[in-house]
């Protein structure tokens, strides 16, 4: 099973009309039949809303001017996500269930709230983790909780609350797009599970949105993974993009963290640019990748970048079923847990 841990699907299918359940738009690489015909069997699939600064840059009029705006679309988003079918991975039961009995033609998701600004208050965490979300990255650019791409600053006083609100309830803190202050007030105060959805090496691409070594060990010394995004312009500097360059960021990735085991892939592929802009020109790259992957590492480790790693991860930091809660067996019966 592959496993993607960010694709912005809801976004683009409200803000830009690229529907996941119709074939990928033309130039486009994302949708629910290419994603399962090329053996991805989980999507960290995100709820990311765009403050209005960032419509133009964004090209769409799906934007927020303030936190009730941005829960509204937040909300648009869960139900766009259920209204496609997929099953919603919430914990290590309905994980278990769901890996167990897995195979190809199958496709689940985790909630992954990029961006924390839908949350108008801490205190109304427990409405979003009822919802399914299960990962939050506090940034996208600066959000009312941290400093965060292109807006350096820290944790702001409602971040702190949040790390505390998201400790108590088990969420996952994604810490791409933070701002390296934020990462390193989020260092010092947080004790729960830690990873990086889509962020590549800054030492091979210069600029605030990728990480650095340091940040790439601590997150492994936490358990932590790193999922190496597609995006051409956190592959290279300049110049059009190919596997080689994703390659060089797992090796690289790879050495700072002290092995490929904390490595897998977070693509964006479906974050608003088409295949022009992309390493391949069509999913069926992925199996390209896992080739090339092989003449660096072993096949257990090729393995692991292309899923399990992430597999392994959320089977530690995902929280336990709730007493008296139902999920499914491996057999797809209803049990207790």
């Amino acid at each position: 099973m592959i496993v993607d841990a960010h694709l912005d699907i809801a976004w683009n299918a409200i803000s830009a009309g690229r529907g996941f359940l119709s074939p990928p738009a033309p130039g486009y690489l994302v949708s629910r039949s290419s994603l399962i015909t090329n053996g991805v069997g989980l999507v960290f699939a995100t709820l990311y809303t765009a403050p209005a600064r960032a419509g133009r840059a964004m090209r769409t009029r799906f934007v927020y001017e303030n936190a009730h705006e941005a829960h509204i679309m937040a909300v648009a988003e869960v139900n766009y996500y259920r209204s496609c079918g997929l099953d919603l991975i919430r914990d290590r039961g309905e994980l278990e269930a769901y890996v167990g009995g897995w195979k190809k033609g199958r496709l689940a998701a985790v909630l992954l709230m990029e961006g924390a600004d839908p949350i108008e208050h801490p205190s109304q965490l427990g409405a979003w983790t009822g919802m399914g979300v299960s990962i939050i990255g506090p940034a996208w650019g600066g959000t009312r909780y941290s400093g965060g791409t292109g807006a350096p600053g820290g944790l702001t006083e409602l971040g702190v609350q949040l790390l505390k609100a998201m400790r108590r309830k088990r969420v996952i803190l994604d810490l791409s797009h933070m701002a390296d202050q934020s990462v390193a007030d989020a260092f010092a105060m947080w004790r729960g599970p830690i990873m990086a959805s889509h962020s590549n090496a800054r030492a091979l691409v210069p600029g605030d949105r990728q990480i650095t070594e340091a940040t790439a060990k601590e997150i492994a010394s936490r358990d932590g993974v790193i999922g190496v995004s597609f995006y051409q312009k956190h592959l290279r500097s300049s110049g059009r993009a190919t596997l080689a360059d994703v390659i060089h960021h797992v090796r690289h990735l790879a050495g700072a963290a002290g092995g490929p085991e904390r490595i897998g892939i977070g693509t964006d592929l479906d974050g608003g640019f088409d295949a022009r802009q992309a390493p391949m020109s069509d999913l069926s790259g992925l199996k390209e990748l896992a080739a090339k992957l092989r003449q660096h590492f072993s096949r257990p480790q090729v393995e692991g970048v292309m899923g399990e790693n992430w597999l392994e991860f959320l089977g530690r930091a995902l929280p336990s079923p709730r007493s008296g809660e139902r999920v499914r067996d491996r057999g797809g019966k209803a049990k207790l847990r």
